[in-house]
């Protein structure tokens, strides 16, 4: 449900509205927008009368909303969100280039990485301190020390911090840490972590599952603006098919579809999305020609030594004609490569 207000609503009024909406049992979400006040209500498992609101001063329409996802629909909210990154933006004019190599090995290798990543013209590093992976027997990451060498790298730097989240018994160290908490692919099904990072109100890049469809992805945001974080960045990261030739094939369907459905900005991991360093420079231009307000790049000093994902990183001159090429879009785009 939608509730909708005049443009000069009071403050009081709004007030009146959401306490109206706690008195229910159910839960209201101040949308901010330029064409209009709305305050949208989640927790009501059945239609509530529009009778409850529309008696209330400066109410002037109540608004059912059928899709599943309701807060991060363009129902609720038709002005793009825009994400603050200490300072680095998503969803404006400025495009996004998040990169750095997949696993923080050693303080040297992420040093080395950052001022890479710096030299290139690019904002944010990333590098896992946490590492997930479907062996128990593969590389897991530096951990705590990880983190360190990660935060230690960029503040020399001038770099914002990407790195991923694995549970909730390591949620607040990691976030200690981090600018934007990267929930991976296999963690967009685990719930108590999307609440708990919900709860936390902290820039989150929740990225798409595996096998995940659209409208999966999109309530796996929900799940965290409903907690009342509505900080969300979405990455298009590839899903399985029965394509060999790749790691993943990479959606970028889901681009143009997500802007069409949702407000949240979306960016595109061109490197799990297929797996091969060689196809990645193509399909970051094809990205940002879809729609993407960012991309997230694997870089590595060495790609020959990485511990993990070592083929679909790209070395360092490669990395630099990426941006080159990049920043040729820009009149066509009409925006900025950062």
């Amino acid at each position: 449900m939608l509730i909708l207000l005049r443009t000069d609503a009071t403050k009081q009024e709004i007030e009146a509205v959401t306490q109206r909406v706690r008195e229910l049992g159910f839960m209201p979400h101040e949308i901010p927008g330029v064409q209009r006040v709305a305050i949208g209500v989640t927790g009501n498992k059945a239609k509530v009368a529009p009778d409850n609101f529309l008696v209330l001063p400066g109410v002037v329409d109540v608004v059912s909303v059928s899709k599943p996802f309701k807060l991060v629909g363009r129902d609720f909210k038709a002005e793009n969100t825009v994400v603050d990154v200490g300072g680095v933006t998503f969803g404006g004019r400025e495009i996004q280039v998040i990169a750095g190599p997949c696993s923080v090995e050693s303080r040297e290798q992420i040093q080395e990485a950052a001022e890479i990543v710096k030299a290139s013209g690019a904002k944010l590093l990333r590098g896992g301190a946490f590492k997930p992976r479907s062996s128990p027997y593969a590389f897991q990451g530096l951990k705590l020390e990880g983190l360190e060498y990660l935060k230690e790298a960029a503040e020399r730097t001038g770099l914002k911090v990407v790195t991923e989240v694995k549970d909730t018994e390591t949620l607040e160290m990691v976030a200690e840490h981090s600018d934007l908490l990267q929930i991976g692919a296999r963690n967009m099904y685990n719930f108590s972590l999307l609440e708990k990072i919900g709860d936390l109100k902290k820039p989150v890049l929740l990225k798409r599952g595996f096998s995940s469809t659209i409208e999966e992805l999109l309530m796996a945001a929900e799940y965290i603006l409903a907690r009342g974080n509505y900080n969300v960045i979405l990455c298009e990261r590839g899903i399985r098919t029965f394509e060999q030739y790749t790691r993943n094939t990479l959606d970028l369907n889901c681009v143009p579809l997500i802007k069409k459905l949702s407000h949240l900005p979306i960016i595109v991991d061109p490197s799990h999305g297929t797996g091969a360093w060689d196809l990645v420079s193509p399909l970051a231009q094809a990205s940002l020609a879809a729609g993407a307000d960012g991309l997230m790049i694997e870089m590595h000093a060495h790609p020959e030594k990485a511990l993990s994902d070592g083929y679909q990183s790209l070395a360092p001159e490669t990395f630099r004609r990426l941006m080159v090429q990049l920043k040729r879009y820009e009149p066509i785009l009409e925006r900025t490569i950062a």
